[in-house]
């Protein structure tokens, strides 16, 4: 297994505090501009949680 940088850290982090947040969050109530929201701010932490991944399992050059 890989340690992680603290940025890398980090970065995982938040993407499960959002995921928390989110599953915690009562969807039925929620206005459909604050769902657009969620859904974009969830978007983009996946995005830098897979870009963590490719950093980790990147094969080192020769």
């Amino acid at each position: 297994m890989h340690d992680l940088t603290p940025i890398q850290r980090t970065t995982v982090d938040f993407a499960r505090r959002d995921l928390a947040q989110a599953r915690a969050a009562d969807l039925a109530v929620i206005d459909a501009a604050h769902l657009i929201l969620l859904v974009e701010q969830l978007r983009g932490r996946l995005h830098q949680v897979l870009e963590v991944v490719d950093e980790v399992t990147a094969t080192p050059p020769p």
